[in-house]
């Protein structure tokens, strides 16, 4: 079974410039309302993925982040750093159970593995 592509994150210097970008260009709505402060971006579409904005460190440029779903975390950060991907944050749990970690793939890209907590 694939590994689907549930979310994509946009790290940026100003997220609440970026939120208000996009609201007015493409429609889409903000909501802070979870424990991290995280922005989350509804696209109001009805189809594709949602998405969300995240500060970025002082000393990085703005990227976009794939947020990939897989049953097992631990288990595919060991596979993917088996294939050649770095490992810039291990795996955590986050507020309401989901696991994560953010890994470089071998070009650099940095993604995300996540399992929602309803997967474990």
């Amino acid at each position: 079974m694939g590994a689907p592509v549930t979310h994509f994150q946009i790290v940026t210097k100003d997220p609440d410039a970026l939120a208000a970008f996009y609201s007015k260009l493409c429609g889409w709505t903000v909501s802070v309302d979870n424990p991290l402060r995280y922005r989350f971006l509804k696209t109001n579409a009805g189809r594709g993925i949602e998405g969300g904005l995240w500060p970025a460190p002082p000393h990085a440029n703005g990227f976009v982040q794939l947020h990939i779903e897989v049953a097992d975390v631990k288990a595919s950060v060991a596979e993917a750093t088996a294939l050649g991907a770095g490992v810039l944050v291990p795996p955590q749990s986050l507020p309401g159970g989901e696991v994560m970690a953010v890994l470089r793939d071998p070009d650099g890209i940095p993604f995300v593995l996540h399992s929602p907590a309803k997967l474990r």
